[in-house]
């Protein structure tokens, strides 16, 4: 007989947008400092500066990247958008190794057959193989 479960959410730790919005403005800080004269240099830094300003907002805008109770999973899809992913369409719930841009780390994934759903730490505010652990354990045993 499965318990019930209350609901959790994971989210992205409150200090990542502030470190985040911090780094634009550096940026862009740093870009007027050395411009010596070149439009090139702060322009660039401004831009730089906009996608890690951007990325500070998606990450006020929807802090929640996972949600979890016994009718299934919630997982933010796009800038600012849930799906709902009842348990019957998740095939998988795993933590695998991924590197990329230099970094390496685990990541949480979902699979839902047609959808496939990756978290990292960051995203999550938590280790994802804790993560997996809790969303395994509030899946309710099919009988």
């Amino acid at each position: 007989m499965h318990e019930e479960t209350s609901p959790r959410q994971w989210r992205v730790r409150p200090a990542l947008p502030v470190l985040k919005t911090i780094g634009a403005v550096a940026l862009v800080g740093l870009g007027v400092l050395f411009a010596q004269g070149d439009l090139v240099r702060p322009v660039l830094a401004a831009t730089a500066a906009a996608v890690l300003l951007g990325w500070a907002v998606r990450d006020w805008v929807a802090p929640v990247r996972l949600g979890v109770d016994d009718e299934g999973v919630t997982v933010l899809k796009g800038w600012s958008t849930y799906q709902r992913l009842p348990w019957r369409t998740v095939e998988s719930v795993d933590v695998t190794r991924r590197s990329g841009r230099g970094l390496a780390g685990e990541v949480l994934e979902i699979d839902a057959g047609e959808t496939l759903h990756l978290l990292s730490r960051n995203d999550l505010g938590a280790e994802p193989a804790e993560v997996a652990e809790a969303v395994r354990a509030a899946r309710p045993a099919t009988g």
